[in-house]
Parts: structure tokens; C-alpha cells; sequence
């Protein structure tokens, strides 16, 4: 891969990564223990109040794979080793690495 790509990648990596840690910081609130007491809300409002819980805590488990995997990307970059297919060694399109830049397999090896 050329070094002018590799920029690029790194670009839109870091910039997911800037986006991922502002939604973290504007979710912390959501995913706090929801309050049970009968007298303060009804049982409806309980049950809406754990659905958007257990919500924000799938949205958190997702970010936080997708960072994990931005960051593995990184560190493929690093060690010169990114933009490879792991089943048959075979360079993944650019085009393809730009819009998912974690992405591990050639289009061919993904169809299989």
C-alpha cells in the first residue's frame, strides 16, 4: 500500500475513533442503574426507563468493539502488515479500506 493511502487511513481512523470517544462522553448518563422506586415514576415509565438502559449499554459494548478494531487496524498499520487479506495474502482494494478501514479479508476471500 502506498504511503499517501496510508495517510489517508490513518485520517479516517482517527477521525471514527474522535467520533466513537464523543459519543462515549455524551452516553455516559444513559446507561446509569435505573431508579425503581414505585413512588417517584409508574411502572411504565420503569419499563421504558430499562429498555433505553439496556439500549445505551448495546450501544457501549458496540463502540467499544469498534474501537478495539480501529485500533488493531492501527497497529497493522505499524507493523507494516495492513491492507492484506488474512486468508490469501492479496492486497484489499483501497476504495473498500476506506470505507470500512478495519476490514481483514479480500472481497473474494469474503465470499467464501
Amino acid at each position: 500500500m502506498q504511503n499517501h493511502e496510508l495517510v489517508t487511513i490513518k485520517r479516517i481512523i482517527y477521525e471514527r475513533l474522535k467520533i466513537l470517544a464523543l459519543e462515549e462522553k455524551s452516553n455516559i448518563d444513559a446507561s446509569n442503574t435505573v431508579n425503581l422506586d414505585q413512588q417517584s415514576v409508574g411502572r411504565l415509565s420503569r419499563m421504558d426507563a430499562l429498555q433505553q438502559q439496556a439500549m445505551a449499554k448495546a450501544m457501549n459494548a458496540r463502540r467499544k468493539n469498534e474501537k478495539r478494531v480501529l485500533e488493531e487496524a492501527l497497529y497493522r498499520i505499524v507493523q507494516d502488515d495492513y491492507g492484506e487479506c488474512i486468508d490469501c495474502g492479496e492486497a484489499i482494494e483501497f476504495n473498500r479500506l476506506k470505507l470500512k478501514p478495519s476490514v481483514l479479508k479480500c472481497l473474494d476471500c469474503m465470499k467464501l
